[in-house]
């Protein structure tokens, strides 16, 4: 591996992608880290039709993976899940939500309110392994 090489040194997971054209909530894809360290989501609002829209975001964690997810706490975020929000005149951006809590799952939720148009959406989680160059 070169020593600058970030792309054999990450995972890139999906987690979602959608055009919401209601007020349906979009739950991600749920990310298991087991053998990661640092968790990184990357949100990517595109075209935002409506003029009054707002998404918000949830990030929960479990550690079970189709359980007992509850919301992280505060400080086991890098930013804010109102930083990694968006609105209508958010058009074309990326917001991003690290995690560096402990709890082996996490899934991101974003729930539209006042949406009667169409907003895209998609959502990717990238992940750093505990070992270099070790991706499980």
């Amino acid at each position: 591996m070169a020593p600058r090489d970030l792309k054999d040194n990450i995972r890139v997971n999906h987690v979602l992608h959608a055009d919401v054209s209601d007020n349906t909530a979009q739950v991600g894809v749920v990310q298991d880290h087991r053998g990661s360290k640092s968790h990184t989501y990357v949100i990517h609002a595109g075209a935002i039709a409506d003029a009054d829209v707002t998404v918000t975001a949830l990030l929960e964690e479990s550690d079970a993976s189709g359980s007992g997810f509850t919301a992280v706490a505060d400080a086991d975020m890098i930013g804010t899940e109102a930083q990694a929000s968006f609105q209508f005149d958010s058009d074309n951006s990326v917001r991003t939500l690290g995690y560096i809590g402990y709890k082996r799952y996490t899934r991101l939720t974003l729930t539209p309110a006042a949406n009667a148009g169409a907003a895209s959406v998609s959502v990717t989680c990238i992940e750093q392994p505990n070992v270099r160059g070790t991706v499980n």
